[in-house]
């Protein structure tokens, strides 16, 4: 790495800061030479809003266009991200150019100890219609209200009882050392993550080969691989904060294994199933499981959803 200071491009929300001080770290580490890496906090519409669902407001991408802006401006030479709040479409000029080792990928219960022991007709928080989808499949007699704002905003409102329970990603519970709020890490068969959950990437300009070297000395490729697949499986599908998708893909040696979902927002018409593939071929393998997913769900599905 060269001795111009990388810029660090981060949401300011204390989970964001606290995933971009890990990259940082890293960096830091990996080139204890070079000068340390400034964090650039940037203000999201997606974080000024808060009152709508993202659906409506017009997606993921309100977390990331700022960010996406400065980075292509130059006023940024890197962004931190949590993988599952990126579009499945990037910018043109922006890539992923690295991805931390994953977290624990699976949702957090909070407010009861299952999803069985939540009271008949129970109130739950939440914004992500994966969630509400797999909810509503085990539990119809539930109503899910929306919940958004960051991890302390949302553990606070069920405290206030705004709400009966919510789900948290257990990984960003554990990054804020908040892993004990949690009353129950709930089984993948039961809940089944969102693409890139537990993964944190770094995107950089695709022209910036600077920056795309640094990031190769941090970047885990077991999770390079998994968010590949995961991924490759959303462009199948055409995967957007409208449709309740969700996908998780596992390494087994040489072999892969990637599990993917898709629902009707109301639990309706649930398919889950999985494909297993060579490890180092993993859009192959995640564009067969999304295939098979809209084949599953059918034209209606994806019409009714605004595809």
């Amino acid at each position: 790495m060269s001795d111009n200071k990388l810029r660090i491009g981060t949401r300011g929300s204390p989970l964001a800061l606290t995933q971009a001080n890990m990259v940082r770290d890293l960096l830091t580490a990996a080139y204890p030479d070079a000068p340390a890496p400034e964090i650039v906090t940037i203000r999201t519409t997606g974080d000024a809003v808060t009152d709508r669902p993202l659906a409506e407001l017009g997606g993921k991408g309100l977390f990331t266009k700022e960010i996406d802006r400065a980075q292509l401006d130059g006023a940024i030479d890197i962004a931190v991200h949590s993988a599952k709040d990126m579009e499945t479409w990037l910018v043109e000029g922006i890539t992923i150019g690295a991805a931390l080792e994953r977290e624990d990928p699976r949702d957090a219960l909070i407010g009861a100890a299952s999803i069985a022991s939540i009271p008949e007709g129970g109130r739950v928080g939440t914004a992500s219609l994966r969630r509400r989808a797999q909810l509503l499949a085990l539990r119809p007699d539930l109503e899910t209200v929306l919940f958004r704002g960051n991890v302390e905003t949302r553990l606070r409102k069920i405290k206030d009882g705004e709400a009966d329970a919510t789900l948290l990603a257990y990984a960003g519970l554990r990054r804020l050392g908040l892993g004990d709020a949690a009353d129950a890490v709930l089984d993948e068969d039961e809940m089944l993550p969102a693409a890139g959950q537990g993964i944190i990437a770094i995107t950089s300009r695709t022209d910036d080969a600077r920056a795309m070297d640094a990031l190769r000395a941090i970047s885990h490729p077991a999770a390079v691989l998994c968010l590949r697949a995961e991924r490759a499986m959303l462009d199948a599908l055409d995967g957007t904060c409208h449709t309740p998708i969700a996908g998780l893909a596992r390494l087994d040696g040489d072999e892969m294994l990637l599990t993917g979902l898709a629902a009707w927002p109301d639990g309706r018409g649930l398919v889950r199933l999985a494909h297993a593939g060579p490890a180092n071929n993993p859009e192959s393998l995640g564009r067969a499981v999304g295939a098979e997913l809209r084949t599953r769900m059918g034209p209606d599905f994806f019409a009714a959803l605004g595809d």
